[in-house]
């Protein structure tokens, strides 16, 4: 009867502690803000004037627009590729080889990009950053855009 009590006192300490790290229970995650905010501490941002300055000097970087199709097919930055967020981490390797190629990436806002560059940065790549503002600050600063 002893060892019957060890086992049952064993199993039920072993559940308990399990329990403990078995990380948020389905549907009580953080919300998408959190996640953005999250990748934000990762990744750095480049503002507009920073990217136009860039440009400017010939610096040698490859602009992604992570929008979805019809966002890109509206209008995006001039010159820039486009690899969907959802598509992006399998597309990015064959798209762009190179770990340390200087990479900027933009959305709308600057969600998606942050997400994305945490992402890839996370597959390896070395030199990513993410356009704050997005497509919104870019068409504010009056750079060139193409369809």
């Amino acid at each position: 009867m002893r060892t019957l009590s060890t086992i049952v006192l064993t199993a039920s300490l072993a559940a308990v502690c399990l329990g403990q790290n078995a990380g948020p229970a389905h549907g009580s995650g953080q919300g998408v803000q959190a996640l953005v905010q999250d990748a934000k501490t990762r990744v750095t941002e480049m503002k507009v004037d920073q990217l136009k300055s860039a440009q400017a000097s010939g610096e040698k970087l490859t602009l992604i627009d992570v929008r979805e199709d019809n966002e890109w097919e509206a209008g995006h930055a001039a010159g820039a590729m486009h690899l969907s967020r959802g598509l992006i981490e399998f597309s990015i390797e064959s798209k762009v080889p190179e770990k340390n190629t200087k990479i900027v990436l933009y959305c709308g806002s600057g969600a998606r990009s942050a997400l994305a560059a945490d992402s890839i940065m996370k597959m390896g790549y070395t030199n990513v950053v993410s356009l704050a503002g997005g497509m919104g600050a870019y068409k504010a600063a009056g750079l060139p855009t193409e369809k």
